[in-house]
């Protein structure tokens, strides 16, 4: 069973008709023992899908609130990935899908590109300025194309 936030344990057990009562004393004394632990939860996933998916802050937040952690353990855990962390991912997820959109036209391949990384979280500014960099890189000149 993978790790869950107390969100979630509440709902499991509120499902299983537990009396809320009941519930709450359970969940608090796990917390007690360190067993339910959202902070830790929201560090462990925010590098763990960071890294093993290239998600940036905003979608990483939007999965932890649907956890049911809180705004303020969210935010804490999400800051903890600087500006240049998320900027450096976008350019590896940028890398590995560039050869596979080689045979197109270099609108198309922004647009996959900057769609694959919004879908992972990431503003417009910076993925349109991680797939400038990395055309230009490849010899391809992206003239008025809208690009911020």
């Amino acid at each position: 069973m993978a790790p869950k936030t107390r969100a979630q344990l509440s709902e499991a057990l509120r499902k299983r008709d537990v009396p809320e009562a009941a519930a709450d004393a359970v969940l608090d004394r796990f917390s007690e023992l360190g067993l339910i632990n959202d902070e830790a939860f929201a560090e462990a996933w925010v590098d763990s899908r960071h890294h093993g998916r290239g998600l940036a802050k905003r979608a990483l937040a939007a999965e932890l609130r649907h956890r049911g952690v809180d705004n303020d353990t969210v935010k804490e855990a999400v800051e903890r990935l600087d500006s240049d962390q998320e900027a450096e991912t976008a350019r590896r997820l940028v890398d590995r899908k560039l050869a596979s959109t080689r045979s197109l036209d270099p609108q198309t391949r922004t647009r996959r590109l900057a769609g694959m990384l919004a879908r992972k979280g990431y503003s417009s500014g910076l993925a349109y300025r991680v797939i400038r960099e990395a055309l230009d890189e490849e010899g391809i000149e992206l003239e008025g194309d809208g690009f911020p």
